[in-house]
């Protein structure tokens, strides 16, 4: 008999938003208790990062995304960030954003979120 592995770090998915009101090329924000996220899409793929710029705390999801280069930037200082990563690419920021991983089915968008009550 084989053992039950347990997952150390139980995720709960909550749905977000459906499918067709994630923009293309551009980002959303959306709250998920106090979290704020900036999700977009780029041809099929969902990203989903914190939805304020580590420099100066201005809303990343009102700032453009660079479908070529997968990069969100801040509309306020320039600062970019990888979609993908969450990483600074440009200053001046100098800290990442977190991302989130998302899900999608037909019809919606889910974030994975974990269960611990960090909402």
């Amino acid at each position: 008999m084989g053992e039950q592995r347990q997952d150390k770090n139980p995720m709960s998915k909550i749905r977000i938003l459906d499918l067709k009101e994630v923009p293309e090329g551009k980002a959303k924000r959306v709250e998920v208790g106090s979290l704020r996220i900036a999700v977009t899409r780029i041809g099929d793929e969902l990203y989903a990062v914190g939805d304020m710029c580590t420099h100066a705390n201005y809303a990343l999801s009102e700032g453009p995304v660079d479908t070529d280069d997968i990069t969100i930037e801040c509309w306020k200082h320039g600062a970019q960030f990888c979609l993908e990563t969450g990483e600074p690419i440009s200053l001046p920021a100098t800290r990442a954003v977190p991302t989130y991983q998302i899900e999608s089915d037909d019809q919606s968008v889910y974030v994975l979120l974990p269960d611990k009550g960090q909402i």
